[in-house]
């Protein structure tokens, strides 16, 4: 096992619920959410965030990724089941400060690779000044704008997956 690998476990098995809680505790998840609520009003598309403290250690010892986890993610909570195909899904891995966004077919067609990873590179630059709950908004606030352009709201706008955040 490298370094790399042995560092990251460390790094997972050592990151807490109480951390979690700091980077994000409850009237933070209420803003979050209510900025998911907000967005969507503009637009068809449906936006989940997910925040998972640390990797359990079977997954560590197969050196899973980040992306696949929010994968996993993405299909576990069914966001890929809306009547456009424009689920998305905001995934942190707070151990890692990662941030992931896996987009479901009909917007992700439509938006760039290089524009959803220039999303999380802003995301995770405000996670290292430790402004989480800003950080999520701003990226929830991009998101949107992608979604209002490919899939404006056309009055009668369903919300289709739950805006609340979901805790790992």
């Amino acid at each position: 096992m490298s370094n790399f690998n042995i560092k990251r476990i460390t790094k997972h098995l050592l990151t807490t619920h109480y951390q979690l809680r700091s980077a994000f505790p409850p009237l933070s998840l209420q803003a979050i959410e209510q900025a998911i609520k907000t967005c969507e009003s503009n637009h068809l598309g449906e936006i989940r965030f997910v925040v998972e403290t640390a990797l359990d250690c079977g997954p560590l010892l197969r050196d899973q990724t980040a992306r696949t986890r929010a994968i996993e993610v993405f299909s576990q909570l069914h966001i890929w089941d809306t009547a456009h195909n424009n689920g998305v899904l905001i995934y942190v891995l707070l151990a890692d400060r990662d941030v992931e966004i896996v987009a479901d077919r009909g917007i992700h067609a439509k938006a760039t690779a290089d524009e959803w990873e220039q999303i999380c590179r802003m995301m995770e630059s405000a996670f290292k000044l430790d402004q989480y709950e800003d950080g999520v908004i701003r990226g929830i606030q991009a998101i949107s704008q992608h979604l209002a352009k490919h899939f404006p709201a056309d009055g009668d706008n369903l919300n289709e997956l739950p805006d609340a955040v979901v805790v790992l």
